[in-house]
C-alpha cells in the first residue's frame, strides 16, 4: 500500500500526555493536522508535529506523493524505557522519581480528497 511511516524514540515526555495532543489529529488530512498542532499549546504536539512532517517528507520522497492528498492513518504513542532516580527522604529513606519516555509512529497515506 501507500504508507508513509516515522517513528520517533525515546522522547522525554509522558505517553499519558503525548497520548492526549494525539488524539487532536488522527483520522484528519495533513493540511488540518499541522494546523491544529501548530496551535496547539503543549510539548507532545511540537513533538508529534516533528514526527508528522518526517512522515510526509518520506511520503513525498520515496512514494511521489503530494502533502495536499495524505492523511495521518495512524498514530501511536508507545512507552519507552523508563528513567529511575531518587530523591532523599527522611531517616535513610528515598522516594523514586519515574521519568517516562514515549515512542511515537506516525503512519500517513493516500486519502480521498
Amino acid at each position: 500500500m501507500n504508507n508513509a511511516i516515522a517513528i520517533s524514540k525515546y522522547l522525554r515526555i509522558s505517553p499519558q500526555k503525548a497520548r492526549l495532543a494525539a488524539g487532536l489529529i488522527r483520522g484528519k488530512t495533513v493540511p488540518q493536522a499541522n494546523t491544529q498542532l501548530q496551535f496547539c499549546n503543549m510539548k507532545g504536539g511540537r513533538l508529534i508535529q516533528k514526527t508528522l512532517d518526517s512522515a510526509v517528507a518520506n511520503a513525498e520522497s520515496q512514494l511521489d506523493l503530494r502533502q495536499e492528498n495524505l492523511i495521518v492513518q495512524e498514530i501511536r504513542i508507545d512507552e519507552g524505557p523508563r528513567l529511575k532516580r531518587s530523591k532523599p527522604k527522611n531517616k535513610g529513606g528515598r522516594h523514586a522519581i519515574i521519568k517516562r519516555t514515549s515512542h511515537i509512529t506516525v503512519v500517513v497515506s493516500r486519502g480521498e480528497v
